[in-house]
């Protein structure tokens, strides 16, 4: 039922999600990676239970971070240019 009422839109050639629905979502994933890794380098957990890490993996939280850095540097640049 809710498809019969979107074709008007999507046959005139209007996305009723947005035009830049792709570019915003990477631009909400990368900023999300990145400030995410941040924070667990900045602010460890305190409450650890059995098992768990004092930190997260340096390695492997520098990559993440420079991965959603390029993300949402590269989806800010889409929306811009």
């Amino acid at each position: 039922m809710m498809i019969a009422a979107m074709t008007p839109l999507l046959a005139n050639g209007v996305n009723p999600l947005g035009e830049n629905l792709l570019v915003l979502l990477t631009l909400a994933m990368g900023a999300a990676l990145a400030f995410g890794n941040i924070m667990a380098l900045v602010r460890p957990r305190e409450d650890l239970e059995e098992g768990e890490l004092e930190r997260p993996p340096l390695g492997r939280t520098l990559l993440q971070i420079a991965i959603g850095l390029i993300a949402a540097i590269w989806a800010l640049a889409s929306l811009i240019f």
